[in-house]
């Protein structure tokens, strides 16, 4: 009897859960950052929600393949998304906050004087 092996049925070896996990763990995380339903999400990549359901909660192998078009819909890089630990990676803003300043910096002066008025505040405030 011919046995399927784990790419073919999604299934995992034991130990590679841990990573898949995580990786799912953090695409959840990313897309909800990005406020994009599973549905938004699967219909995007041309798969399934339940397919993605289970990614995110590291039942399945999220294939080689599928890595980078999720890293590319959710913004990050593939290094991030699958949790590498470079550490020669520039530190900067989140993609979703990098995308804010941007729209900020495209306001009015006196808009743009306003947010930075009111970040200041907050900022004071979460520091005391």
């Amino acid at each position: 009897m011919h046995k399927l092996t784990w790419e073919q049925t999604g299934q995992m070896d034991r130990r590679n859960k841990p990573f898949f996990r995580a990786l799912g763990g953090r695409i959840a995380q990313l897309r909800k950052e990005q406020g994009i339903t599973q549905v938004q999400l699967a219909e995007t990549l041309i798969l399934s929600q339940e397919l993605i359901s289970s990614y995110e909660r590291g039942q399945r192998c999220v294939p080689a393949d599928v890595l980078p078009r999720i890293a590319t819909v959710l913004g990050v890089s593939m290094e991030e998304l699958v949790g590498a630990d470079t550490k020669l990676a520039k530190r900067g803003p989140t993609p979703k906050l990098q995308r804010q300043l941007e729209k900020i910096t495209r306001l009015p002066k006196g808009k743009q004087r306003f947010v930075i008025e009111m970040l200041d505040t907050v900022l004071t405030q979460a520091g005391r």
